[in-house]
């Protein structure tokens, strides 16, 4: 994976480079001009002088043609060279045919003048080696000084322009990398505004790659989160008006006359009064331990005797439905450190749901040591959970059988979801297998006892 560390530093290595590269290829280019430039108009006045010598010693041009000749610098650039009297006269240049006659050009180019003792006795003009450079020799020159003055003024031209290319470069780099920015904080203000389950596209597989991954989960859980928070609402009201309508039926009829008073209907009553209660400790349970405020006893217990003390509470139950329910568990297994009342609250709900849902076959309660965890497993021969259904179980409210009703099987729908808030409590994990038709197996997983845990 390219992490954004290495891509923002590959990006600045590009830009540094390229910049870099940009200057060097300008400076270059242009102090290589620069330098001949430089060698040019040395040589040029060292002709002039040259020249001066030749003509103050001849007392005039006679035979310069001949000593241009032969003087090796004159001749090394002799294509080069044109020579003129103060009439413009050519005295040396355009070939032999064109000496004493006047300059065949319209513009005379710019030269240096020869002078001797201040007075002007010629003009000595060095053509550029490249015809379509241009080539202007000062009146007052310093060569060192003006070679230095335009290599600097090359260096911050090509500085100046590597600056803008790093500028350009740069912004279009920031752009792409900054993109699945803007758009995570685009969909995070359309969800400010209540519409949950917005979802970006994960265009990379950086650390903003995987912001962009969580940020969909986010969103998706919470979308999920509002949709159950909805329902459950709705089912808390279902749950609380089926027996407040039994209740308020019979007082009704009660208090009318129309209904006599007699044990039965005050049992009838008094259960929905239970069903209420236990509805109402249950959401408080919740309530608690989404709060982080669950109360929790705990001590060492043996996990062993944890699965006895169910298994004894629902064998009469299992026995009137023609079930087997057993205890397997070695005598050693290790201890766990548990709250005993929640962890038992724990099997009971997952063995009346087996009770509930095995018509034939057995229920089994299982404890094994496994790695530096025990794992307690509650295995029945039911008809199984679908695999389609089998990652809701944990919801709140949810029943894999939709169409039972709480009136026939006595559930609010929560025994599985508190089930779990209890184990994760108590640092552990519960999760569950199914096979369609065969039973389901609950496995809750809880760290072995260490004795320093009561400390």
């Amino acid at each position: 994976m390219r992490s954004l560390s290495f891509k923002l530093t590959l990006a600045f290595l590009i830009v540094g480079v390229a910049g870099a590269a940009l200057v060097a290829i300008i400076i270059g280019v242009r102090t290589r001009a620069e330098f001949n430039t430089f060698v040019d108009t040395q040589l040029h006045v060292e002709m002039v002088d040259a020249l001066a010598n030749y003509y103050e010693e001849n007392s005039g041009w006679q035979d310069v043609s001949t000593f241009i000749h032969k003087d090796s610098a004159f001749r090394l650039h002799d294509a080069r060279l044109i020579l003129l009297d103060t009439n413009n006269t050519v005295l040396y240049g355009f070939g032999p045919d064109n000496d004493g006659k006047p300059y065949p050009g319209d513009r005379i180019p710019p030269g240096l003048p020869v002078e001797v003792d201040g007075k002007a006795v010629g003009t000595f003009i060095l053509q550029p080696d490249n015809k379509t450079e241009s080539y202007t020799p000062p009146e007052v020159y310093s060569p060192e000084e003006d070679f230095l003055r335009n290599v600097n003024t090359a260096a911050l031209a090509s500085a100046g322009i590597a600056g803008l290319f790093a500028l350009a470069l740069g912004s279009l780099l920031a752009r792409n990398l900054t993109k699945p920015i803007r758009e995570l904080t685009a969909v995070t203000q359309t969800m400010a505004d209540g519409k949950l389950g917005q979802q970006v596209e994960v265009r990379t597989k950086d650390e903003i790659g995987e912001l962009a991954t969580s940020f969909n989960q986010m969103s998706h859980d919470l979308a999920d989160a509002s949709r159950q928070r909805k329902q459950m609402t709705a089912d808390i009201a279902h749950d609380l008006r089926t027996p407040l309508t039994v209740l308020r039926g019979y007082t009704e009829g009660l208090k009318k006359g129309s209904l006599p008073g007699s044990e039965k209907l005050f049992t009838i009553m008094h259960e929905e009064v239970i069903l209420l209660q236990h509805l109402v400790e249950d959401l408080r349970t919740l309530s608690l331990a989404d709060a982080g405020e669950l109360t929790l006893n705990k001590r060492a217990i043996d996990p062993k005797a944890l699965l006895e003390r169910t298994g004894l509470a629902y064998i009469m139950q299992a026995e009137e439905k023609g079930l087997q329910l057993r205890v397997e568990a070695p005598a050693n297994l290790p201890a766990i450190f548990v709250d005993g009342e929640r962890m038992t609250q724990v099997l009971n709900n997952l063995v009346s749901n087996a009770l509930r849902y095995t018509n034939s076959g057995e229920i089994v309660l299982s404890g094994t040591a496994v790695s530096d965890e025990i794992e307690l497993r509650i295995t029945d021969s039911g008809v199984g959970i679908a695999a389609d259904e089998l990652p809701h179980i944990f919801n709140r409210f949810y029943r894999a059988d939709q169409s039972r009703h709480r009136t026939v099987d006595s559930t609010s729908g929560l025994g599985l979801a508190i089930a779990k808030a209890i184990v994760e409590a108590h640092e552990g994990k519960i999760t569950a297998v199914s096979t369609p038709g065969e039973g389901t197996t609950f496995i809750i997983s809880l760290p072995r006892y260490v004795r320093n845990n009561e400390s």
